[in-house]
């Protein structure tokens, strides 16, 4: 009875931290204000979406052949990781389909227990192989497994990443060296413009 008890309790606390992780993540989520040109806008997202992809295309031009040959994408201009033992990621961006009509915004999260300290803040483009890797994206049916992991785009990156799972991540520090970005266990929610 005692071990069951400890358990439960062990369990409940480590769903409280990874909560107060999320939310404690800095970000990309705070509410919006809905007046042109403010900081949170829907202009100044796509506007910021779009210096992003000019970003990751000036870093690795070959990154081209993803975005004319994919289903769709999602550019998260930051996304914002950090935390001490009890980590989280959040985000938000906009979503494009093939030919680059903005469709839609989604919100990134991910939520992490163990030895972490630290943070870091960088942009992030997922791309979807087909249309049913797009279609499961909207329907906020995608999160990513552990074995994926995020290419930080450089030169000549792209020529050599294929899909996985349907989908190609690649990310672009904002500041400072960035290895592999541990993206696995990303959650997303999309939702449509009206």
């Amino acid at each position: 009875m005692m071990k069951s008890t400890r358990l439960h309790t062990t369990t409940a606390l480590a769903a409280c931290l990874i909560a107060a992780a999320i939310t404690a993540v800095p970000a990309a989520e705070a509410p919006q204000s809905q007046a042109q040109g403010s900081p949170r806008s829907p202009d100044k997202l796509q506007s910021d979406a779009q210096d992003a992809i000019r970003n990751f295309v000036q870093k690795d031009p070959t990154l081209e052949k993803f975005i004319e040959g994919s289903a769709g994408y999602a550019v998260f201009p930051n996304v914002g990781e950090g935390g001490f033992i009890v980590g989280g990621a959040r985000g938000k961006g906009v979503v494009y389909q093939k030919g680059g009509k903005a469709i839609g915004t989604a919100t990134v999260t991910k939520a992490t227990v163990g030895a972490q300290i630290g943070g870091q803040s960088f942009s992030e483009i997922v791309f979807f192989q087909t249309p049913e890797a797009l279609r499961d994206f909207k329907s906020s049916n995608l999160e990513l497994s552990a074995g994926v992991s995020g290419v930080v785009a450089a030169q000549g990156a792209a020529e050599t990443m294929g899909y996985q799972q349907g989908v190609a991540v690649f990310t672009l520090p904002k500041g400072g060296v960035m290895g592999k970005a541990a993206i696995g266990g990303q959650k997303f929610k999309f939702h449509p413009y009206e």
